[in-house]
């Protein structure tokens, strides 16, 4: 009885780094593509929902136009752009510690380190202070028993806070809560500064004052044969003055700011979307920083300098790379379309 020879063949020739990349390298950009389609699909919901809603969806220059220390002046995504600046700015400074990382200059990798981590805390620190400026509002609004949101403009059209003419009504107010109302009505988070009564009775005693829909109205032209879907100008509707007092007399809530149950710059869900994605991006970011940071602490000790290798850094600088990458999505799908 012959012995059986069986011969192994060599099918994969990579050893221990196949194609050059390391264990700890593919594993992160197996982590990168996971959670590359984790935020395509939240992108992609929130592109459809803004399809959806897409005639009451805020405009983002109207939202989104605050700036640090320039209270009441209108500089619509300027800070939100100088944001984007610092952290692709971050991503610079992180190539030049993966760059420093392979030339084994520990002084330059700890220094680059240290820039990429304070543009990472600059701009979470900027991301808490939009939210902050998004979740307290600036003009106020009312939300019409349909849940339609209706705003208050002057004569050209120019925004005007409910502050600003809303009456003090001799009256105690309650905040209003589920068992002590009908059975199916919402309760109140917190009790707006003003009633309705006091909106409606201060808006009735100014005539300039009037109102203005979440819903746009479109002006086309068919000029040089361009099709009137293609060349559409939005704007919000503004009705007249006897349009505008109808249309309080289905005043329900005075919205303050945004929430997840409402908001004043219109449909809830762009709130909910953007406390959503932009609260999972800002995490990553933060995490980001905090991994950052420990490898910088191990730079400083001298780890990598002794292992003769800077790979850690390289690993961290592709996360590092991915966020700035998504931010660029977020960025346009929120504050550009």
């Amino acid at each position: 009885m012959g012995a059986t020879v069986t011969t192994e063949e060599k099918i994969w020739d990579g050893g221990n780094e196949p194609m050059g990349a390391s264990y700890g390298k593919m594993m992160m950009w197996f982590f990168i593509l996971s959670d590359a389609l984790t935020f395509t699909g939240f992108l992609a919901a929130y592109g459809f929902s803004r399809y959806k809603f897409m005639d009451s969806w805020p405009i983002a220059d109207e939202v989104f136009n605050h700036f640090p220390f320039l209270h009441g002046q209108d500089l619509p995504m300027l800070y939100v752009a100088l944001m984007t600046f610092i952290l692709i700015f971050s991503s610079v400074t992180m190539v030049l510690a993966v760059d420093a990382g392979h030339h084994m200059k520990k002084s330059k990798v700890a220094f680059y380190m240290f820039l990429t981590i304070i543009g990472g805390l600059i701009f979470v620190g900027s991301q808490a202070w939009e939210w902050k400026n998004f979740i307290k509002g600036e003009y106020g609004a009312i939300e019409t028993k349909g849940g339609s949101i209706i705003q208050f403009v002057d004569q050209e059209g120019k925004r005007v806070k409910v502050s600003d003419f809303a009456l003090t009504l001799p009256k105690d107010r309650v905040q209003h809560e589920r068992k002590n109302g009908i059975w199916f009505s919402k309760d109140e988070s917190s009790l707006p500064t003003y009633s309705v009564a006091e909106v409606v009775e201060g808006f009735k005693a100014n005539p300039n004052i009037l109102v203005r829909t979440q819903e746009f109205y479109k002006e086309s032209n068919d000029k040089n044969g361009v099709h009137p879907s293609l060349n559409k100008v939005r704007h919000k509707t503004i009705l007249t003055r006897e349009e505008s007092l109808a249309k309080l007399n289905d005043a329900v809530h005075v919205v303050e700011g945004a929430n997840l149950v409402r908001n004043e710059y219109g449909n809830k869900q762009f709130a909910n979307f953007f406390f959503f994605i932009t609260g999972f991006h800002g995490f990553h970011v933060f995490s980001g920083v905090v991994i950052n940071f420990i490898i910088f602490l191990n730079v400083i000790l001298g780890t990598y300098e002794k292992r003769r290798s800077y790979e850690m850094v390289e690993k961290v600088g592709l996360y590092w790379h991915f966020v700035d990458l998504v931010w660029v999505f977020v960025f346009t799908f929120f504050y550009l379309v």
